[in-house]
């Protein structure tokens, strides 16, 4: 029987460059692949992009900014919380911390740009 549970402590994971700027990921190994938790910091504007299998939920932990999705920019604050269906083009603008919930488990070949 494979646990079920896991401890994570993401501000001991190595950053890892992303569209976004840099993220550092938890359980991307769950071999049931539910869902993996990623904090994102936002340093530049990040690259429009979507996913076609993948939800994602953002909350923002620190900064102000901007959400755009499918085009129209949202102003977004720490304690917003946004949720981000398959085929949203969708970046983040501004300055911001961001955890970020991929549902499933994040795949990289599920990350499209136009």
């Amino acid at each position: 029987m494979s646990k079920r549970f896991q401890i994570a402590r993401p501000a001991e994971l190595p950053g890892i460059a992303c569209p976004c700027g840099e993220t550092r990921r938890a359980f991307l190994d769950d071999p049931d692949g539910v869902a993996s938790l990623h904090i994102v910091d936002i340093s530049i504007d990040a690259r429009t992009h979507y996913h076609k299998r993948l939800t994602e939920i953002y909350y923002i932990l620190e900064g102000e900014g901007e959400m755009e999705l499918d085009g129209q920019r949202h102003a977004v604050r720490p304690g917003d919380a946004i949720l981000i269906k398959p085929g949203c083009r969708h970046r983040a603008i501004g300055r911001l911390k961001v955890l970020n919930v991929p549902i499933p488990t994040f795949d990289p070949a599920d990350e499209w740009f136009d």
